[in-house]
């Protein structure tokens, strides 16, 4: 078994819809430009209410992945 070693960063995702969908959007776009995610932690959740609904999500999210 060989030792691992991350670097993690720290990504905010937005989404109309849910939380869930705020936290994709930040992982799947961060993965174009960053190899080998692994894990990630919810920092913080944030949304923006109108007219008494939800109307908006916002995501902070901890990122980890290998170094190569």
């Amino acid at each position: 078994m060989t030792d691992h070693v991350y670097k993690s960063i720290e990504l905010t995702g937005s989404s109309n819809n849910s939380s869930d969908e705020a936290i994709r959007c930040a992982i799947e776009r961060a993965s174009k430009t960053v190899r080998d995610i692994r894990w990630f932690e919810v920092k913080d959740i944030r949304g923006h209410v109108e007219g008494g609904k939800v109307a908006h999500w916002q995501v902070t999210l901890k990122v980890g992945f290998t170094l190569e």
